[in-house]
């Protein structure tokens, strides 16, 4: 996270630049819902003017002689100016997602301009695994499993105990022919974005014998067992 970020009133003024240099920064990632802070690594300690752009032709934000302006746009109410001028964007949204433009105009006249993407994304589910067939024929089990999440935009790894399947096989069902001898006891969904990834499992005790779905599955079940046999609360 970058700088505290705080408002100021201020007036407009429009870019006049002779020389225009432009720089690229690296993409930044950031979850919807938290603050993100668009930094440059080189920003001139002097210059006379700064914006900051959504779009070529739409503004957020502009500082000139230590006043800044917020242009009516989607922003409105959710950007601030960081001390170091860096943007300050509050509850991020995935509509967000888009490279945001730096102008900065010197005294010399030149404008130097730096391009910084951002990508948004939702915070990633608990998936749930679904097991939509486990069909044994000729001793082989045909097995089909179905990873479950809301956000359909993810990336989708499964896992077996000797390690990952292949890459034809990572999406969100898993149809595979499975052999007595080279069965997998769990398998495990992992739904995964830049910002972060989660995971369940299920369990096998035989090719198409489920074990146990989850360790929450399993502790349910064994409180259903427990409870009918706990004689009440003890006190001392």
């Amino acid at each position: 996270m970058g700088p505290s970020c705080f408002l100021s009133p201020g007036s407009t003024h429009e870019l006049l630049s002779i020389k225009k240099i432009s720089h690229s920064e690296n993409r930044l990632t950031a979850i919807s819902g938290t603050n993100v802070s668009l930094q440059i690594s080189n920003l001139p300690a002097k210059y006379k003017q700064l914006t900051w752009f959504y779009t070529t032709s739409q503004k957020i934000l502009e500082w000139e002689s230590n006043q800044t302006i917020l242009f009516n746009s989607k922003f409105k109410g959710r950007v601030s100016l960081g001390q170091s001028h860096d943007l300050c964007i509050h509850n991020v949204q995935k509509e967000d997602s888009n490279t945001y433009i730096l102008r900065v105009l010197m005294e010399s006249g030149t404008e130097k301009e730096w391009h910084i993407p951002l990508e948004v994304y939702d915070p990633v589910p608990k998936p749930e695994i679904e097991i939509q067939k486990t069909q044994e024929v000729n001793n082989r089990c045909h097995l089909q499993l179905s990873c479950r999440i809301p956000d359909r935009l993810m990336n989708y790894t499964w896992y077996r105990d000797s390690g990952p399947f292949s890459t034809g096989l990572q999406n969100s069902v898993l149809e595979i022919v499975v052999e007595p001898n080279n069965y997998s006891t769990f398998y495990t969904c992992q739904v995964s974005n830049p910002v972060g990834s989660k995971n369940d499992t299920v369990y096998f005790t035989s090719p198409c014998k489920l074990g146990r779905s989850s360790a929450v599955a399993w502790t349910v079940t064994w409180l259903i067992i427990m409870v009918p046999i706990v004689p009440g609360p003890l006190w001392t």
